[in-house]
This record gives C-alpha cells, sequence and structure tokens, in this order.
C-alpha cells in the first residue's frame, strides 16, 4: 500500500512541480544583481543571527519577516548566497504546490491542474530571484486567498486558522498590498456572514488572529523593541509615504489597462459566467461560487491598484496561470458551449503569455534593470568572496565591465578588513557584514534620496531617525563611518550623515573610488 501511495502520478507531478520550482528560482537568482534590490535582506538577516533587531537597531519600512526567515534559513543552510536565493525558491516551491492543491480540491484535470501551476511557478518568485518584499507580500496574501477560498468550499476549520496567519506574515513583509486584500477580506467575510447567517469561523479565525498578535508582542518584549518604534516605523511613517504617492497617481489606458491584458483576458470567462448568473440566477449571491468570483475579483485588482501606485517594476503576471485555471473550472461547472475550443485557447495563452514575460523578466531580468545588458560579460561572484559562489556578477552600472566593479569592491573590502576600529557602514552594497564576518551598525537597511528609505530632513520622522543613528553610535563606541557607492550614481551623499550630525564632528576621507570615511572627532552632539 506505501508503495502504491508513493507511486501515485498525483505524488509524481507534486514532486516535479516542487523541485522544478526551486530550481529554476536558483537559476535566475544566481543571473545578475541589482544591489539595492538583490542584497535588501542579505545584511540584515545575517544581523539578526549576530543579535540585532529590525526597528531596534536599524530603520526598516518592510520585511520584518523576511529578515527572520532570511535569518532561519542562514542559520539552517548556511550564510551565503545560495541559502539566501534557497528562501525565495522555497516560496516559489510552497505557492506553486498550493496552487496545484487548489486547483485539484477543485476536481480540475490533473494535467491541467499541473501545466498552469507550473506556469505560474515560471512567473512567481523567478522574476526576482532573490527575497524581496512585494514578492513576499503578495505570495502570503495569496496563501491567505487560497486559505479564504478553501474555507468557504470545505468548511474546515485548519483554513479558518490559517487565514489570519497567511495575512499576518504578508502584512509584516509589506504594508501593501497585504493591507488592500485583508481590507476586502474583511468586508467579503461580513458580506459572507450575514447573506449564508453563517459566523462559527469568527471563534477560529479570532483566536487565530489573537494569538498570533500575542507572539508578535511577547517576541518585541522579549528582545525589547520598544513598541512605538515598531508602530512609528512600520505605520506612521509609511502613511506619510503613501499619501505623496497616492497625490500624485495618475490614471493612463496604457498603465492600467493595455499593461495587464493578459491579466484582463484571464480573468474574462470568471467575470463573464459570475456576471451572467448573478442577472439571471435566482439568490446566487448565496452560491459559493459567487464569493470565489468575489475573491479573485478584488485580489486581481488589488494587486493591479498596488502596481499601479507603487511604480515599480510589474511582478503580478503569475496571475495569469492562475486565474485561467479558476476560469477553467468555472467553465467545465457551466458545461459552456464551445469549452472546447474555448480550453484549447486559454491554454495556448497561457503558454504565450508566460514564454513572453519569462523572456521578459526571467531572461533579460528586467525586474533588476537589467534587461539591456550582455550576460556574457558577468564575472564570477566569488571573486569578491566565496560566500558568492555561483552568482554571475553584473550590475546595471557596470554592465559594460563588471570585473572592475569586483576590483572596486575588493579595494573598500581591503580597507575596511584592515581597520579593527569599531565602525559604521552605509551602502546598498549590503553584503559586509556577512564578507567581514562583523556588525556594521547600518541604522538603515537601504540608503536612497527619496525619503521612501527612512526620513529626510523635511519628514517630521527626521529627530526619530536621527535619534536612532546617534545612539547606534553612542553606544556602539563608533569612531569612523564609511560610505560605499559609485560616483557617478551615488545615493549616499553627504547630506546623508551631516543632516544628522553637525559637519564639524567629522573628518572626511576620500579613500577609493568607492569608498569614502568621516572620522569621529570630538563634539558634543555625539558626546557620551
Amino acid at each position: 500500500m506505501k508503495i502504491n501511495i508513493f507511486f501515485n502520478r498525483e505524488n509524481w507531478f507534486l514532486i516535479f512541480l516542487f523541485i522544478f520550482s526551486i530550481l529554476i528560482n536558483q537559476y535566475y537568482g544566481n543571473k545578475g544583481i541589482f544591489p539595492v534590490d538583490s542584497f535588501a535582506h542579505f545584511d540584515s538577516g545575517f544581523r539578526l543571527l549576530l543579535g540585532d533587531h529590525p526597528f531596534k537597531d536599524y530603520w526598516i519600512v518592510s520585511g520584518p519577516f523576511i529578515d527572520y526567515v532570511q535569518a532561519l534559513f542562514f542559520y539552517l543552510f548556511g550564510v551565503n548566497w545560495q541559502s539566501y536565493i534557497l528562501h525565495a525558491s522555497f516560496i516559489n516551491a510552497v505557492l506553486t504546490i498550493a496552487t496545484f492543491l487548489v486547483l485539484r480540491d477543485f476536481k480540475l484535470n490533473i494535467f491541467y491542474s499541473f501545466l498552469y501551476s507550473i506556469l505560474f511557478s515560471i512567473l512567481a518568485y523567478p522574476s526576482s530571484g532573490t527575497p524581496f518584499v512585494d514578492h513576499h507580500s503578495a505570495f502570503f496574501s495569496l496563501l491567505g486567498i487560497y486559505s479564504l477560498i478553501l474555507a468557504i468550499r470545505n468548511e474546515k476549520k485548519i483554513y479558518w486558522i490559517l487565514l489570519p496567519i497567511f495575512f499576518g506574515f504578508a502584512f509584516l513583509s509589506k504594508q501593501t498590498p497585504a493591507a488592500y486584500i485583508i481590507l476586502f477580506t474583511i468586508l467579503i467575510l461580513i458580506t459572507f456572514s450575514i447573506i449564508q447567517k453563517n459566523f462559527y469561523w469568527i471563534k477560529y479565525s479570532l483566536f487565530s488572529a489573537v494569538l498570533f498578535v500575542f507572539f508578535l508582542l511577547l517576541h518585541g518584549l522579549v528582545q525589547q523593541i520598544n513598541f512605538y518604534s515598531f508602530f512609528e516605523q512600520y505605520f506612521l511613517y509609511p502613511q506619510s509615504i503613501g499619501s505623496k504617492r497616492l497625490e500624485n497617481f495618475s490614471f493612463t489606458y496604457r498603465g492600467a489597462i493595455d499593461h495587464f491584458k493578459f491579466i484582463y483576458i484571464a480573468i474574462l470567462p470568471i467575470f463573464y459566467i459570475n456576471f451572467k448568473n448573478i442577472l439571471f440566477v435566482k439568490n446566487y449571491f448565496k452560491q459559493k461560487n459567487f464569493y470565489y468570483f468575489l475573491i479573485l475579483l478584488l485580489f486581481t485588482f488589488s494587486l493591479i491598484f498596488h502596481q499601479l501606485l507603487t511604480k515599480n517594476q510589474t511582478f503580478i503576471f503569475f496571475l495569469i496561470p492562475i486565474l485561467m485555471g479558476f476560469s477553467h473550472i468555472t467553465l467545465e461547472a457551466e458545461k459552456f458551449k464551445l469549452s472546447n475550443f474555448i480550453f484549447l485557447a486559454m491554454i495556448l495563452i497561457s503558454i504565450f503569455a508566460t514564454y513572453k514575460y519569462h523572456l521578459r523578466f526571467n531572461e533579460s531580468r528586467k525586474f533588476h534593470e537589467l534587461n539591456y545588458v550582455d550576460f556574457d560579460l558577468t564575472s564570477k561572484g566569488n571573486q569578491i568572496d566565496k560566500k558568492f559562489l555561483g552568482l554571475k556578477w553584473i550590475t546595471p552600472e557596470f554592465k559594460m565591465n563588471s570585473n572592475f566593479e569586483i576590483v572596486l569592491i575588493n579595494e573598500a573590502k581591503s580597507h575596511l578588513k584592515k581597520d579593527k576600529r569599531n565602525k559604521m557602514l552605509m551602502t546598498n552594497y549590503s553584503f559586509f557584514s556577512v564578507i567581514l564576518d562583523e556588525k556594521l551598525y547600518s541604522p538603515s537597511r537601504w540608503y536612497a534620496l527619496d525619503g521612501t528609505m527612512y526620513p529626510l530632513k523635511e519628514s517630521s520622522y527626521f529627530n526619530s531617525f536621527k535619534n536612532l543613528l546617534l545612539r547606534l553610535i553612542k553606544e556602539n563606541k563608533i569612531e569612523v563611518i564609511y560610505t560605499v557607492d559609485t560616483e557617478e550614481n551615488s545615493n549616499i551623499k553627504d547630506a546623508s550623515i551631516y543632516d544628522y550630525i553637525n559637519k564639524e564632528c567629522f573628518k572626511k576621507i576620500k579613500i577609493t573610488k568607492l569608498l569614502t570615511s568621516y572620522e569621529l572627532k570630538k563634539c558634543n552632539e555625539i558626546k557620551d
């Protein structure tokens, strides 16, 4: 019996999907980098192993959950690049398996379920390859959506328990799109409960949510993370950024319609069937199919709205095979005329769209601004450190001479290694703590001059970041602050330091093309 279970056809599909999802992301995660994004959780994940924590030891606007998960991957698999991208690969595999199982739960043919799932795995995490806040937030939200759909469909309490946990992980990865999805889920559940007169789920989801918040607060208490610091950095400051983006939001046909046309095509059959049933089927609002439609529709538009508002590179084309799969299920249930022809068209569109966006985002690495790079010019990442074994190093800024960038990085690495003083490092090459195996006390995960990463001088939260910076310097007896950045595209300028601490407190020395030191002198501002 055990042998028969092991050789079950569905189990073989699951094994193949899991392995393929891991390998495809590992491959593209090794193909080029965009430092500010690619290394977003590299040093910060390592810092957790050294005893640092977000909100307390570095300013953070998103992604604390990702840092903790990355610390776990480093602990289990070693601190290196391959275990870093394995984090993203594992999430890719989990979501692919979940997609397959959900489609199978709706009795979709195993081969169709396999096809849509493998297309999903190609379009999901490989566009980034490395752990990234938007991807994690969207994917844990998707797990929440799957739990919600299965909870309504199967009425099993485990799905109601998992629902707040997945949404909690999504929100702690990034506030949006998770917040939009959580909000519409609450509205759907209120509607579902009133119309169905079904409130049994509340005790399970409420218990799970309360337990989640309890453990979150307990962690903060144990690690001595000030609650106001958490609230200010993760709620108040991001709202000030989001409000500005909302003010500057503009709708265009090309941006909102044409760009997402394959997503709209994928959801069109679901929309058509449900709209028809709303008009002609009595009490259709009481049927479960209506809620599946409502959940998928609002989830889709939440992600599209998020993309339009953030104006980041598009990463949500993974919706196409998911929506095609549910469209397939919907048409089969309705016994739609000419369904075989339509199914063939849907499959061909799915394959074409996957191929199109695979070339653009996976092969050309557009998400990391590498779409005009000649990948024959890559260098070996282990020329910087053995921890980067397998990484094909090339960045947008040094796309014609990746080896020269490595030479510059190694110059900075050599100098920092020789300097035994207590030092702080500000850089978007967020891997020096790992390759030097020491604390470098960076006050922020990212450095940009647009105010999205940490408060600038004009922000009402400026003093909070300044106080964090001063505390790190005093408590850790910092003697010198270093910056590592290029002159051609410098994000870290003198203002990043002088706006917070008087210029007279420093002696600035340009050491190499990338490396600058700001040696601290005696001054009242940084006295113990």
